[in-house]
C-alpha cells in the first residue's frame, strides 16, 4: 500500500546515516540535503551525535515521531528497528536499502516476511529491501546518481533493479527526458512494480499526473494486476513502455504439442503487454527513445516528412521507416515549385526535403511551415539538423523550438552534433525539449509507437458454448490427452467446425467406416503424439483394399491403439491452439498449419479472453498473412471464420480451464469455410 508518508513525508530519519558519503547511508543523507528536502530530517547512528550537520540519535527510542524511515544498516538489525519505529514512533513508510534478505538465503526471506508483517500491521508502506531508494517531488531518498530534478510533466519510472534504473536515467537525461517519480522496488517484499502501478492508476489526476510511465521488470508476479492497471492508465490518456528482462528461456522447454513448444512465459509477456497496450522495449536506448516519442505530440498518421541538410541520415531514416511500416511519401503538391523557388539551387523538396548545408535559418523555418500548413501528404516531421562546427547553430535550434510550439503537426528533432554543438543542444533541451541523437533509433521508435495496439476491452462477450457438455467431458476424464471421441464432443460443444471422422480398432469396421465417410479418406494413428514422425498418416486412400493394407501396417506402429479415418478434404493448412501459462491464464495461438508451423514458426499469440479485434490483429499480424488473404490467383481463407474459431477456443478454455494444451493442426481453410482436421487436447485438473 502506497501512502502519503512515503510520497510526501513531513519527516524522515536515515537509520545508518553516516559522514562517509561513499556509504549508502551517507550518500542518501547528502542527497536529501542537497536536493532540498523541506521537512524535518533526522539521523540514527549509535556512534555519532551529529552527521553532516544533522542531529543523530544514538538510540531509535529517543527519536521523535517520524513519517518515513530509510534504513541502511546490516540486514540482521533491521527487524528490531522497523518494530521500534512502527510501534513506538508512528512510522508508516519504510525504504530498506540493505541487502542480505530473500535474494541471498531462506533465512533472509523469512526475515523479509517478518518485516512485512510488522509494516502491514500499521497499514504502512515498504519499498525494498535491497533497493536504491525512491525519488518523488518531495524527497530524493536514493543513494545513487544521477538525480533528475523532479518535473511534473516528466515520466514516472518504476524499476525492479536499482542499477538498471540508474543506467536508464543515464541514457535518458542527456536526451532531455525528465522524471516525476522514480521507484526502485528491489526485492518487492511488500510492493512490486504492479502495486506501484496500481497506486498510480488509483491516484491518477488528468490535470496533474504524469502521462508517461516507464517500467523495468525482471519478474511479473501478478500479471492480472499489471494488465488491469496498465490498461486502465492507458485508457485515461497515459502511454506506457516497458522492458521485461529474462526472455532467453522462450521456446527452450520440451513440450508434447506444437502449442506447448511455441508458447512460453516470454510469449505470455508479449501477449499480456499487447492486451494491456504496453509497448515492449528490449534495451535502455530502446526504452528512452520510445519515452521521448511519448513526450511529443501523438502521431496522427504514418506519413513522415524528413527535413534535412544532410542526405545520409535522411536516407537511413527513410529505410527504417519504410521497413517498419511507416511512409515517407513523395510530395506531389502544386506548392512544391513555389517552395523550391525560395531555396538555393540544388535543394530538393521531394521528401526527404534537403535544403543543403548552405541553407539559411529562414529557409529552414519556411520548409517547416509548408509541411505543417500546406503539404497534406505529411502527418509529422523529423528534422535532422547537425553542424560541422564552422558556425554556431543557436538560431536554428531556437527557430525549431518556436515551430514545435506553433505547429499543429508533431516535429521530432534529430540533433546529432551532441559534441560539436553541445552548447546549442543544451540550450535546446533547456526549453523543455527532448533530442533524438540517432535518426535510426528514432525511426524504430516511431514505427513501434504508431503500430502499438490500444488496450483490449475490459469486458469481452464470448460466443455461446454448450457449457454442460464441456463440463461433463472434463469431469469424467483423467489427466492427460483426451481420447478422440471426447475431443470431438468438446469441439462440437464449442461450435468449432470439424471434419467427420471415425475411430476404429478393428480392420473390418475401419473398411465399413471409410465407405460411409466416402472415399478418398485419410488414415491416422491414434496414440503417438507426432503422427507424421512415425509414418502414421496416409492421405488419399482410394478404396477398401487400401484401407485394409494400411490398417494392418499402421496398427503395428508402437503406441498405436486405433486408427482414425476422415474424408479427404483440401484447403490452406492453418493452425490454432491454446495453452495455459501459470499466473497469466490461457494463451490463444494461430498461424500457418501442417509442417509449416515447425518450419516457419510464424505464430501470433493473444491472452484469453479474446475480443474480435484482438483475434483479427493476431491473424493480420502473421508474416504469412498474404497467404491467408490469397496470393497469385489462389483464393484466401474465410478470415471471419478464422476469427470465430479463435474466439470459440477462448470460450472453450474459459469453460474448461483444466485444458493445459490444445492443438487444432491442421485446420483446412478455403474461401467458404474452415474445418478442423486434427485435434489434440491435454487436461490437468
Amino acid at each position: 500500500m502506497v501512502n502519503k508518508e512515503l510520497i510526501n513525508p513531513k519527516s524522515i530519519v536515515v537509520v545508518g546515516g553516516s559522514n562517509d558519503t561513499s556509504k549508502p547511508g551517507g550518500k542518501i543523507l547528502k542527497n536529501l540535503i542537497d536536493n532540498g528536502f523541506k521537512g524535518k530530517l533526522y539521523v540514527s547512528n549509535p556512534k555519532e551525535t551529529e552527521v553532516q550537520g544533522i542531529r543523530s540519535f544514538q538510540n531509535t527510542d529517543d527519536l521523535p515521531q517520524v513519517d518515513l524511515a530509510i534504513i541502511a544498516i546490516a540486514a540482521k538489525y533491521t527487524l528490531s528497528v522497523v518494530e521500534a519505529l512502527a510501534y513506538n514512533k508512528g512510522t508508516k513508510a519504510f525504504i530498506i536499502i540493505s541487502a542480505g534478505f530473500g535474494e541471498e538465503s531462506d533465512a533472509g526471506r523469512r526475515l523479509e516476511e517478518k518485516i512485512v508483517e510488522v509494516v502491514n500491521s500499521v497499514q504502512g508502506s515498504l519499498i525494498g529491501p535491497n533497493c536504491i531508494g525512491v525519488i518523488t517531488p518531495a524527497h530524493a531518498s536514493i543513494f545513487t546518481l544521477p538525480i533528475p530534478k523532479p518535473d511534473p510533466k516528466g515520466v514516472d519510472f518504476i524499476s525492479g533493479s536499482g542499477s538498471t534504473a540508474v543506467f536508464i536515467m543515464e541514457s535518458a537525461i542527456p536526451k532531455g527526458l525528465t522524471f516525476n517519480n522514480v521507484f526502485s522496488v528491489g526485492n518487492s517484499a511488500q510492493m512490486g512494480v504492479e502495486e506501484i502501478l496500481e497506486y498510480m492508476d488509483v491516484s491518477f489526476d488528468s490535470e496533474t499526473s504524469s502521462k508517461v510511465k516507464l517500467l523495468y521488470i525482471e519478474t511479473i508476479t501478478k500479471p492480472q494486476k499489471l494488465l488491469k492497471h496498465a490498461s486502465s492508465l492507458i485508457r485515461k490518456g497515459c502511454r506506457i513502455a516497458a522492458i521485461k528482462a529474462g526472455s532467453s528461456e522462450a521456446g527452450s522447454r520440451a513440450a508434447s504439442s506444437h502449442t506447448g513448444a511455441l508458447a512460453s512465459s516470454d510469449v505470455a509477456v508479449d501477449a499480456l503487454f499487447k492486451k494491456a497496450g504496453i509497448l515492449r522495449c528490449y534495451g535502455r536506448e530502446d526504452l528512452t527513445y520510445t519515452a521521448s516519442v511519448f513526450m511529443n505530440k501523438q502521431l496522427p498518421g504514418p506519413n513522415i516528412g524528413i527535413i534535412t541538410h544532410a542526405g545520409g541520415p535522411a536516407v537511413m531514416l527513410t529505410d527504417v521507416l519504410s521497413n517498419g511500416g511507416m511512409k515517407v511519401p513523395h510530395i506531389n503538391h502544386p506548392a512544391t515549385k513555389e517552395l523550391l523557388d525560395k531555396l538555393y539551387y540544388g535543394s530538393s523538396v521531394a521528401n526527404p526535403i534537403d535544403f543543403l548545408a548552405t541553407g539559411t535559418v529562414e529557409q529552414f523555418g519556411l520548409i517547416i511551415d509548408y509541411c505543417d500548413k500546406t503539404f497534406d501528404e505529411i502527418d509529422a516531421m523529423v528534422v535532422i539538423f547537425g553542424t560541422p562546427g564552422l558556425i554556431k547553430v543557436f538560431d536554428a535550434y531556437r527557430v525549431l523550438n518556436e515551430k514545435m510550439k506553433s505547429c499543429r503537426k508533431p516535429i521530432f528533432p534529430v540533433l546529432p552534433s551532441v559534441l560539436t554543438a553541445s552548447d546549442e543542444v543544451a540550450e535546446f533541451l533547456s526549453f523543455g525539449r527532448v533530442n533524438f541523437p540517432d535518426e535510426a533509433l528514432l525511426g524504430e521508435a516511431l514505427c513501434r509507437v504508431y503500430h502499438n495496439p490500444a488496450p483490449a476491452p475490459v469486458h469481452v462477450d464470448l460466443p455461446d458454448v454448450d457449457h454442460q457438455s464441456i463440463r461433463r467431458i472434463i469431469n469424467s476424464s483423467d489427466d492427460g490427452y483426451l481420447a478422440p471421441e471426447k475431443v470431438q464432443v468438446l469441439l462440437d460443444s464449442a461450435g468449432i467446425p470439424r471434419v467427420g471422422e471415425g475411430v476404429f480398432a478393428n480392420k473390418h469396421e475401419a473398411v465399413e467406416g471409410a465407405e460411409k465417410l466416402g472415399f478418398p479418406v485419410v488414415m491416422k494413428v491414434v496414440g503417438p503424439v507426432h503422427k507424421s514422425d512415425v509414418n502414421g498418416v496416409v492421405l488419399n486412400v482410394e478404396d477398401a483394399e487400401q484401407v485394409e493394407a494400411e490398417f494392418d501396417r499402421m496398427i503395428k506402429i508402437p503406441d498405436t491403439t486405433a486408427i482414425l479415418i476422415q474424408p479427404m478434404i483440401s484447403g490452406i493448412e492453418l493452425f490454432a491452439g491454446a495453452k495455459f501459462e501459470p499466473k497469466f491464464g490461457h494463451l490463444i495461438l494461430c498461424g500457418m498449419g501442417g509442417i509449416f508451423i515447425e518450419v516457419l514458426k510464424d505464430v501470433s499469440t493473444g491472452l484469453a479472453p479474446l475480443s474480435t479485434d484482438e483475434a483479427l490483429q493476431m491473424i493480420r499480424g502473421l508474416k504469412s498473412y498474404k497467404i491467408i488473404q490469397g496470393i497469385r490467383g489462389r483464393k484466401g481463407i474465410n478470415e471471419n471464420q478464422f476469427v470465430e474459431i479463435l474466439r470459440r477456443l477462448s470460450a472453450l478454455v474459459s469453460a474448461a480451464p483444466e485444458i493445459m494444451e490444445l492443438d487444432l493442426n491442421p485446420l483446412l481453410g478455403s474461401a467458404d469455410r474452415i474445418t478442423a482436421v486434427d485435434a489434440r487436447i491435454r487436461i490437468e485438473k
